[in-house]
């Protein structure tokens, strides 16, 4: 299996199946000096840790990271750094059960890869899915976390802005709500909702999916590069990269496409601290370059495809069949979905960050 890379300057590779004994990333070209510490990478892995409350899988793994390379303590400080070379990260995987996917073995999920991977390679990883479980993203939230350090000035976040058709009520917009609810949701009311809202999906063996908005302050004017190189382009191809993405939008998205010419156009002045834009239907991008304003990236995730619902299929012979799939599943992957996508968002900042710098030198 190739192409599992991604990034330019800020390099990230993982590595490592849902079912296996690990799962881990190696992050190449962040720049030395830097300080960091496993605490910083796992607070962050904890955010998107499954098991922490009814509404997520119910797996119950600690994601512990060990860095295993590109750290050390600085000579004279003290402080641990990174050095410049390859970091290497590891997660093990502890609470596997194999067992569960026994019955479904030679049965593909309808929406799940099953049947692509079988096409392409021959066979498939049936335990739990193998490269394409969502346990893969473990390892991009920790490279996230390496990233956010090569961008101290650039605050990332994310929410849960839509679970199935019910939509959060913008003028309520908490970021601080986030940490007080188990769906990332800045609507303290919505939030509510969303409790028995997807008790009721969840108890009936179903599913539902999610729209996520991910928010990044403090970049500066300038990070991308014209035709090849966009910013949004390369922002929505990692974010489709993501298990169960099937749409992304920058800014006012496929929202332009019902406003005039007057409405989506970005008005500018000239303030205090230079030009400033009386709106932001861009999404903090114009011509594939970064205005300075917040970049805003809303990424929509489908229903989990394990569901505890008999539905038609084939199996590997060609034969029509039925399956119901077993085990642990998140009722609403979209909700663990917040973090990856924060991740992602930095890896991606950090790598034009490198790229503007070494044409720049700015």
């Amino acid at each position: 299996m190739s192409f599992n890379t991604f990034g330019h300057m800020f390099r990230v590779t993982t590595f490592g199946e849902s079912h296996g004994v690990a799962i881990g990333c190696v992050v190449d070209g962040c720049p030395p000096m830097i300080p960091l510490t496993v605490e910083e990478i796992q607070h962050d892995l904890d955010r998107r840790r499954p098991g922490q409350s009814r509404f997520t899988t119910q797996r119950k793994e600690p994601d512990a990271v060990k860095i295993l390379s590109g750290v050390m303590a600085h000579p004279e400080s003290g402080v641990q750094v990174t050095t410049g070379t390859p970091i290497a990260l590891l997660i093990e995987n502890t609470d596997q059960r194999s067992k569960d996917y026994s019955e479904i073995k030679d049965k593909f999920r309808p929406g799940h890869a099953d049947f692509t991977y079988e096409a392409k390679y021959g066979l498939r990883d049936y335990r739990g899915g193998g490269r394409s479980s969502a346990r893969e993203t473990a390892t991009r939230v920790a490279a996230g976390a390496i990233a956010r350090k090569v961008l101290p000035d650039v605050k990332v976040r994310g929410a849960l802005v839509q679970m199935g058709p019910h939509k959060i009520d913008r003028e309520k917009w908490d970021w601080d709500e986030i940490a007080n609810n188990p769906f990332f949701c800045p609507d303290k009311d919505k939030a509510a909702f969303f409790e028995s809202y997807l008790d009721g999906i969840r108890k009936s063996g179903s599913s539902i999916g999610a729209v996520i908005e991910v928010v990044a302050e403090g970049v500066p004017a300038g990070l991308g590069a014209p035709i090849y190189a966009k910013l949004d382009s390369d922002l929505a191809s990692a974010m489709m990269s993501i298990n169960a993405v099937k749409g992304v939008e920058i800014g006012a998205g496929f929202g332009a496409a019902e406003l005039s010419g007057e409405e989506n156009a970005d008005e500018m002045r000239t303030g205090n601290n230079g030009t400033r834009f009386l709106s932001n239907h861009a999404g903090g991008v114009l011509g594939g370059i970064s205005t300075g304003q917040p970049v805003v990236v809303r990424f929509a995730v489908k229903p989990t495809s394990s569901i505890l619902t008999t539905r038609r299929t084939v199996d590997r012979k060609g034969a029509d069949t039925d399956i119901l799939t077993k085990g642990r599943h998140d009722p609403c992957v979209g909700i663990r979905a917040v973090p990856v996508g924060e991740a992602m968002m930095a890896c991606v900042l950090a790598d034009h960050f490198l790229r503007d710098r070494g044409q720049t030198g700015r």
